[in-house]
């Protein structure tokens, strides 16, 4: 039997909006850059592109709503895939939930069609913690 850690609350916000004081750990999410955001007024505390979907994925899915259910489950099978960078993304994003209040930031403007929220979910449903999504 395996011992399941702990994991403390995980957020998703845009990576526009500032900072706040309850972020805990901030990771950006995307595999490209935030359009518009000066490399100088990026708050994170790292660059996880593997945790994103694949190019292919991403243009695949195109931000359409209506494939938002069959974006997540591919984005899963990605992320479950043995031996992938994804995998191993989203075990370190297990690792830091463990540890404290995790901020996954994204420049999406569609928060409750993101890939963000299907990645907290991953990283919560995995240890039992709780997932918030965009204020």
């Amino acid at each position: 039997m395996t011992e399941k850690k702990q994991a403390h609350e995980v957020r998703v916000r845009r990576v526009y909006e500032a900072a706040g004081p309850d972020d805990g750990t901030r990771l950006l999410v995307d595999r490209l850059w935030p359009r518009g955001l000066a490399k100088t007024d990026a708050v994170f505390d790292d660059w996880l592109k593997d945790a994103a979907p694949s190019a292919e994925l991403r243009k695949w899915y195109g931000h359409d709503p209506a494939r938002y259910a069959e974006f997540a489950d591919r984005y899963r099978a990605e992320l479950a895939e043995p031996g992938s960078a994804a995998e191993d993304a989203l075990e370190r994003l297990r690792t830091l939930a463990a540890e404290g209040t995790l901020t996954l930031l994204t420049a999406t403007k569609d928060l409750p069609h993101s890939h963000p929220l299907v990645l907290a979910a991953e990283v919560t449903e995995s240890a039992g913690g709780a997932t918030r999504g965009p204020r």
